[in-house]
């Protein structure tokens, strides 16, 4: 894998670059959506590539290993064959699900044994088994094991965490040079920077992960429940800190306003469940603002989704009709939210580059989020 910078803004610390894998050449920033099961809920491969603009897609470990499992991954010659889509893929560890399961876990120095919330199953992830998973599912870009520290948590408790974070990632790197790709492509794996909200656990969290010289860095523990500026300001901190060279991946992040504020901070690579879940329940991102099409006020506007947007189902169905369509519980109004919200999101991040090379990103950035944060 390489990364190859394009652009940089005078006026704040983006940047636009390449990452080049054996599976194809995202340009960054760049939105990845979620597909926790092996699927993007609710939209066609297609549809991703031509409507959405999708250039790389995410997998859960935790989820892919409960089921189809291993087996059926193994033989049908990883994740990218068992799904059929053929573009670049990331895994993350399966840390910040086990990290959610707070009463079906326990974290000890081997590692995390956890009960599967399908059917209650006893399991474990080591950081040397966790390896071994993220080579079976065969994602171009895989992340070490991590314990997900809350963003509430206090001093003592995130230094304690960091550190075993700190063991794991050396017994994950470890395992993962002394074995080889399945299926004939290169795998990448990134550290994960953690350190919850403590710059200086923060600064130490990223010294000792860039020690390690891998392709790429990914920054954890930020939007789990700490406060946004919290957030800005741990990012801050990073930059500096984060080989200039190498991709950095905002974990799990966020609102539209979020992304843009960490790609002014130097974030490349985002991922987040908010474009699909909040779609399914009936939120619609516009460049005017967030919809809620269950109030009321739209059920005779019979203007486009979103007039300024880029997908197709942005001026096939209008507002009154998707909003019918979500009332009555039909799927096919998740269907159009989630492809509808998608699409934004990476026109977001198509728009932010563009601007990055335009040498205006933070004078548009800082109009449009205005714009965006609005509830409509």
């Amino acid at each position: 894998m390489t990364f190859n910078l394009t652009a940089t803004d005078s006026a704040s610390s983006a940047r636009c670059g390449q990452l080049v894998t054996d599976h194809g050449v995202i340009q960054t920033p760049i939105f990845m959506p979620v597909g926790t099961v092996g699927s993007v809920k609710g939209v066609y491969h297609r549809d991703l590539k031509e409507d959405v603009g999708a250039q790389i897609i995410l997998g859960n470990t935790y989820h892919l290993y409960l089921r189809p499992g291993l087996e059926t991954l193994r033989a049908a010659g990883g994740l990218h064959r068992f799904t059929g889509w053929d573009a670049p893929m990331l895994t993350d560890s399966g840390g910040f699900q086990v990290f959610s399961l707070a009463q079906r876990r326990k974290i000890t120095e081997d590692g995390c044994t956890f009960s599967s919330h399908i059917d209650g199953s006893r399991h474990t992830f080591t950081p040397e088994n966790n390896m071994d998973t993220q080579r079976i599912i065969g994602a171009d870009i895989i992340m070490a094991l991590d314990e997900c520290c809350p963003g509430n948590a206090d001093y003592a408790y995130a230094e304690k965490s960091l550190r075993l974070t700190q063991r794991w990632l050396e017994r994950c790197i470890a395992r993962f040079d002394a074995t080889q790709p399945l299926y004939g492509y290169h795998q990448s794996l990134f550290p994960i920077v953690q350190g919850c909200v403590y710059p200086d656990l923060r600064r130490q969290a990223a010294e000792h992960a860039v020690a390690f010289d891998r392709e790429g860095y990914a920054i954890g523990g930020l939007a789990v429940g700490e406060p946004t500026e919290k957030m800005y300001e741990m990012l801050e901190v990073l930059h500096p800190l984060l080989p200039a060279s190498k991709p950095r991946y905002l974990m799990g992040v966020g609102t539209p306003a979020n992304i843009l504020e960490a790609i002014a901070r130097g974030v490349d690579m985002f991922d987040c469940v908010m474009p699909t879940r909040n779609g399914r329940n009936g939120m619609i991102f516009t460049w005017e603002g967030t919809i809620n099409l269950r109030n009321a006020k739209w059920a005779d506007d019979f203007s486009p989704l979103d007039p300024r947007g880029t997908s197709f189902v942005d001026h096939t169905y209008t507002r009154a009709y998707v909003r019918h369509l979500t009332i009555a519980g039909e799927m096919l109004a998740a269907q159009i939210a989630s492809q509808h919200n998608l699409a934004f999101y990476l026109d977001l991040v198509a728009k932010a580059r563009a601007h990055i090379f335009a040498g205006d990103f933070v004078r548009w950035k800082d109009a449009v989020v205005k714009r965006l944060e609005t509830r409509l």
